[in-house]
């Protein structure tokens, strides 16, 4: 395996050449890129920075990747970003240096912030969409998940409580830190000994913060994500989770 492929900062390359032509017109929504063999070589990288860089472009709503061959194969674009969206790529490059404490203290404001808001709507009668959490939920309980499925579910449920929020700029945020986050969960469940008792647990506390929402409990909904993001936190890096440097 080539050394660029293991690299933060071959993928990154990647982005910020795929996010420049975007930015300068060279790109536009329609189009194609080369494929992962070519665009590599074009760029210097291995296949998988090019494929991580479009795993997060995809993530931003910019491409839709399609597996197998024919014209409807590979990445095709389908947003340009502008303005929040420029900005959201700008970010989610960033934070690939912030330390992971940081990032997990960012992330407890704002998701509690996100479920305060939520119970707060549901205590003054509103009826809350929580489709998507909910089946987040249901899929997080499926027998057989590995960690990187687990992980990616589990992602895609605090994203979705902010989707439901309403609130763009949390949601554009959140996004834009979802690298970041999955980088410091990856880790941690790397250092944990018992894994399908830490996903029990993380099931449980998901189920208890959705159950304080509904239940129009604003100070316990708040108190429950902060004790869940924390909480996982502060056990996986007391397990050495988290890498050196990363702040206590």
């Amino acid at each position: 395996m080539a050394q660029d492929e293991i690299s933060p900062r071959a993928w990154r390359s990647v982005l910020e050449r795929i996010e420049a032509d975007l930015l300068e017109g060279r790109l536009a929504p329609g189009d194609r890129l080369p494929g992962e063999r070519d665009l590599a070589a074009k760029l210097g990288v291995g296949r998988s920075s090019v494929r991580e860089a479009l795993r997060v472009l995809e993530s931003m709503g910019l491409v839709r990747t399609a597996t197998g061959s024919g014209p409807s194969a590979g990445a095709m674009i389908v947003a340009a970003p502008q303005g929040g969206l420029a900005t959201l790529l700008r970010l989610q490059l960033a934070a690939q240096g912030f330390p992971f404490a940081d990032v997990v203290a960012t992330r407890a404001v704002l998701e509690a912030s996100v479920v305060e808001a939520l119970a707060a709507r549901a205590r003054e009668g509103e009826v809350l969409d929580l489709a998507e959490p909910d089946s987040l939920l249901a899929a997080m309980a499926a027998d057989g998940l590995d960690p990187d499925d687990f992980l990616a579910l589990d992602a895609r449920f605090h994203l979705s409580l902010a989707e439901a929020s309403g609130n763009a700029v949390v949601v554009a945020v959140m996004a834009g830190l979802r690298t970041a986050i999955e980088s410091y969960a990856r880790e941690g469940a790397a250092a944990v000994p018992d894994w399908p008792a830490l996903v029990a647990g993380l099931r449980a506390e998901h189920a208890a913060v959705l159950d304080a929402v509904r239940s129009g409990d604003p100070e316990l909904a708040r108190e429950r994500i902060r004790t869940h993001i924390t909480g996982f936190y502060t056990r996986t890096h007391a397990l050495g989770g988290a890498p050196a440097g990363a702040d206590a």
